[in-house]
């Protein structure tokens, strides 16, 4: 079973205040009697489901289309945090019967319901978690991973920091463990468990961001 986790991508969706919102110009449409339909597109990066690159927050580094895919396809773990809005997640926030069980995890919060109508008091995630995370072993059985520890953190919200932080804690240990982070995602519904995550970004030189679609695939 595959399971898109990528919210709808329309003039509808709220980005971050101040940013770029989503806009599409036809150049030339064949309802209207042209030979082919063609048309561009502006918009920030950070957009829907999207994956960080480490430029973003970290200067000097590299950016998201310099990244190993191995950050964004493998093994990958959904786990439930339920918490208030405005908070920053603990490790103790985390239900986890087993553990974490695979190098990649989405912490799904339910802070941020409705991708076409913005709240600003989404979940962060703390910089003890992500410590957590990343000292966690298990990489084994895991070829695409080379060292235990979680590679990849993504969530449910637009950011792994809180709206107003500015000194981005969640942002900087990600960071120090060269982590990858993937934001926006629309984990509702989707049972938490191992999956097999796909979540490619585009191919770009020193951008600081890429949509993805990302997918979840049912262990075979």
């Amino acid at each position: 079973m595959i399971y898109d986790i990528s919210p709808v991508i329309s003039t509808r969706m709220n980005v971050w205040p101040g940013d770029t919102p989503v806009s599409r110009e036809v150049v030339c449409d064949m309802a209207g009697g042209a030979n082919i339909t063609l048309s561009a597109v502006r918009s920030t990066l950070h957009l829907g489901a999207h994956a960080d690159g480490p430029n973003h927050y970290s200067h000097p580094a590299a950016g998201v289309g310099e990244r190993s895919l191995a950050y964004f396809l493998g093994p990958c773990q959904v786990v439930d945090a339920p918490v208030k809005r405005g908070t920053r997640v603990r490790v103790d926030d985390l239900v986890l019967p087993k553990g974490i069980e695979a190098p990649r995890v989405l912490i799904r919060t339910g802070t941020f319901p409705d991708f076409e109508a913005w709240n600003a008091d989404f979940a962060g995630l703390s910089p003890e978690l992500v410590e957590f995370l990343a000292g966690a072993n298990v990489s084994a059985g895991d070829p695409s991973v080379a060292a235990s520890g979680v590679v990849t953190v993504g969530v449910d919200t637009p950011s792994v920091d809180l709206q107003e932080s500015k000194d981005l804690p969640a942002h900087k240990a990600i960071a120090r463990r060269d982590m990858q982070i993937l934001e926006g995602l629309a984990l509702k519904g989707v049972p938490a468990g191992v999956y097999e995550l796909i979540a490619l970004p585009l191919k770009v030189v020193g951008w600081d961001a890429s949509p993805v679609r990302a997918l979840l695939r049912t262990p075979r």
